[in-house]
């Protein structure tokens, strides 16, 4: 019977695994590929789990924002490209979806005026970013719809 942590400044694997209710040992038992010894490691930052482990985790705990987590966060590449998506609920994600679908709504002229004849110009930089960035945000949008359909799924399995 695994004894209960009194550690401080738990890493975020180590609380998701506690608050789906396992030990290590349960854990290890539930995903089937991740030792016991494998999970303390990972979760004392003694090593970088691999992206199978983090897959088997976040199934096992229900918590597919445990993948985004560490594609944002470890992972080299991802820390560059992949934005980390924070948990929301459902009305909240849809609400900024729409609010900056109406947003670009009113920009949609300037960026064909922009993109017309393949390049931006000096004069069409300024507009040419605030346009990226509203895209960038419904982008950001679409992962948190998407996480929340994952967790969704997970809980109903």
């Amino acid at each position: 019977m695994g004894r209960k942590s009194v550690k401080e400044n738990k890493n975020i694997y180590q609380q998701y695994r506690e608050n789906a209710g396992y030990t290590r040992e349960k854990a290890s038992e539930a995903m089937g590929i991740v030792s016991e010894t494998r999970i303390e490691k990972i979760e004392s930052d003694k090593t970088v789990p691999y992206p199978d482990e983090i897959m088997a985790m976040a199934e096992c705990y229900k918590t597919p924002d445990l993948c985004n987590y560490y594609c944002s966060n470890e992972c080299p590449i991802g820390k560059k490209y992949v934005p980390q998506v924070q948990a929301k609920e459902l009305t909240q994600i849809v609400l900024e979806v729409l609010a900056t679908l109406n947003s670009l709504e009113k920009d949609k002229e300037r960026l064909i005026e922009i993109s017309a004849d393949g390049e931006v110009s000096e004069d069409e930089e300024r507009d040419f970013g605030y346009i990226k960035e509203q895209l960038d945000k419904i982008s950001l949008a679409v992962d948190s719809l998407q996480l929340w359909m994952d967790k969704k799924d997970l809980l109903d399995a």
